[in-house]
């Protein structure tokens, strides 16, 4: 009898999950320097209520411990914190070789965790990141009068970003001459793909031309061929002065024909300029004839 192969799961990046066996947990300290600051939290608090109460079995297993009211797990516990966190108040003290040495264990066990937690604390903080916003949609109409794919950009945050560039890729499932489907990627020549300073929003564009891979595309061929628009922006922080990076895929749903980006930008009297971000996703309808 054949074996039958299960199906990979891909998650949002289109990325295999779980192809060689492993878990998040396989890369650890990978896994936790990318994971939120209210996941971490969680996890350090779990690791350490569970450190803990494994100690404070093991002290109530083998006495030992001055001070604590007989059978009190409580108290144990306690006194776990006090040694792992090297408090020692005085009032719960080990009194036998064997509670001493569990001492010993647990104040190395707790001075490597700290070691571990203040880097792992200084990794997050010092991790470059880009608060840039993508609109919602990409949309297809005309620009100059050339059918053009576009959308939006926006840099969030007080700081610049100097020399901002951005990379586009189109991509879908095609059959080669012998038969078998393979997933081509195109890069897209963007109207312009660098700019000196990345400040408030940016639109990107691309032009429909005759050589574009686009040229040929409708809403059902890409929805057909589960085509995907990668954007990819890269860039140096003003302030820290290091790269940075934000990344978005538009799936065919999120790909509009015959819509254009609704207006944000206001230019007042006096030459300054206004950014409405209420409207940042809004569309509008727009003939590509």
């Amino acid at each position: 009898m054949a074996r039958r192969e299960s199906q990979p799961q891909l998650d949002s990046d289109g990325r295999v999950v779980n192809a060689d066996g492993t878990t998040p947990y396989t890369d650890l300290y990978y896994y936790l320097v990318r994971s939120s600051w209210s996941k971490l939290a969680v996890l350090v608090v779990a690791a350490f209520v569970a450190a803990n109460t494994a100690f404070a079995l093991l002290y109530w297993l083998t006495g030992g411990v001055e001070g604590t009211r007989s059978d009190s797990f409580t108290d144990m516990f306690f006194f776990s914190v006090q040694s792992m966190a090297t408090i020692g108040y005085g009032v719960l003290h080990p009194v036998t070789f064997l509670a001493n040495v569990l001492v010993s264990i647990e104040a190395l066990s707790g001075l490597v965790g700290l070691a571990m937690m203040t880097g792992l604390v200084f990794a997050k903080f010092s991790l470059p990141t880009a608060r840039v916003r993508f609109s919602k949609f990409a949309v297809i109409s005309r620009r100059d009068g050339v059918p053009s794919l576009m959308f939006r950009m926006a840099n969030l945050r007080a700081s610049r970003i100097v020399e901002a560039s951005i990379h586009v890729v189109f991509s879908r499932i095609e059959q080669t001459r012998e038969g078998e489907l393979s997933r081509r990627f195109y890069d897209l020549v963007m109207v312009r793909e660098r700019t000196a300073l990345f400040v408030l929003t940016w639109t990107a564009a691309h032009q429909i031309s005759a050589d574009s891979p686009l040229a040929t595309e409708t809403a059902e061929s890409l929805t057909t061929g589960a085509a995907m628009l990668t954007v990819s922006l890269t860039g140096l922080d003003e302030t820290f002065s290091q790269t940075v990076h934000a990344r978005r895929t538009y799936d065919p749903p999120e790909i509009l024909w015959g819509k254009r980006l609704g207006d944000i930008t206001t230019f007042n009297s006096d030459g300054s300029i206004a950014v409405d971000y209420s409207r940042f996703d809004d569309v509008t309808d727009f003939s590509i004839n």
